[in-house]
């Protein structure tokens, strides 16, 4: 079409000059050849850039962007493009992430695990109760983080799903704050919760988010102060607000939102972050998402001292059993 109108206009053209039809037909269709090749080129241009991107993104390079001047559907094919190229670049960034901070977790207990047992083999340190007790303890933490690891996975694969049951809240609290007390003999754990508190609650899942929250506060919380954990329904909907507090050093307002990321510590990290027995920074990420899985929230509230995470759990959960 394009070219057809170039060489009508080019003869069109050629009249008032004195020339006839067939001296500027030829050259009308040259031009018109040359104009449609130039307008194809221009247009194709976006196109075969984002072919070189991809290919570079093939490569692993997700840095390479293209431009997106036009307005039509190529310009917005480019802009697609380019916001497809920053998200893969964010994943390949937290897989790396992902993978230094596994490495470096599972290396620290293995290590000193490692140094322990290789103390008694040769002789240097001998087999005491307390020698045998820092060796179970590294095990231990190898294990929670295999167990949080795991947890993540079903995260990443979407396939945990809820088995929702009438959770005696009172009775729930009272064991989980026990499992947290005797893995934190120094830490004092205490409870409010009314008799006969009811709520509609995967169990398994609420164990995660409660016990999670109750080992970041033992950790980050100074040593004999209290951990609390207080539970009320949620007004006018029947659901359950959990709030798990302690005096520890409190989280910056910037870091509130990224606490629940995988790997986050903080920089507010407590008196016994980084010890041997430090977390892994796993725990409030299941947390989070054991709470999303029943349709609730979890958030760092604001408190004149120390830290105040608030669990909702929604109403109408499931039906009945």
């Amino acid at each position: 079409m394009v070219t057809a109108c170039v060489a009508v206009l080019i003869v069109l053209w050629g009249y008032p000059l004195g020339f006839r039809a067939r001296q500027t037909m030829p050259v009308g269709v040259l031009i018109s050849l040359v104009v449609t090749q130039l307008l194809a080129h221009g247009m194709t241009a976006p196109l075969r850039e984002m072919t070189a991107a991809a290919r570079t993104m093939a490569r692993g390079d997700y840095s390479r962007r293209v431009r997106a001047t036009s307005r039509d559907e190529v310009g917005e094919l480019a802009q697609a493009f380019n916001r497809m190229a920053a998200d893969l670049a964010e994943v390949d960034r937290q897989r790396r992430e992902f993978v230094a901070n596994v490495s470096h977790e599972l290396r620290t207990p293995i290590s000193a695990l490692r140094a322990v047992l290789e103390n008694v083999a040769d002789g240097v340190t001998p087999a005491t109760p307390d020698v045998l007790a820092s060796a179970l303890e590294q095990t231990e933490r190898l294990g929670r983080l295999v167990t949080q690891l795991l947890d993540l996975s079903r995260v990443e694969a979407g396939a945990a799903v809820l088995d929702v049951t009438d959770v005696d809240v009172a009775a729930f609290v009272a064991d989980v704050t026990a499992e947290a007390a005797a893995g934190h003999p120094d830490a004092l754990f205490a409870s409010d919760v009314p008799a006969g508190l009811s709520a509609r609650a995967d169990r398994d899942r609420l164990h995660q988010v409660v016990a999670n929250l109750l080992d970041n506060a033992a950790r980050h919380g100074p040593a004999g102060r209290p951990v609390t954990v207080t539970a009320r329904p949620l007004a006018g909907t029947g659901g359950l607000v959990i709030d798990v507090a302690d005096e520890g050093p409190g989280i910056p307002p910037e870091e509130r939102t990224r606490v629940f990321e995988r790997f986050s510590r903080g920089s507010a990290s407590g008196p016994r972050a980084g010890t041997p027995g430090g977390g892994t920074g796993l725990g409030l990420a299941i947390a989070s998402w054991a709470t999303e899985l029943h349709g609730g929230d979890i958030t760092v509230m604001d408190t004149p001292s120390g830290c105040r995470i608030r669990v909702v759990i929604p109403a109408g959960l499931g039906e009945p059993v």
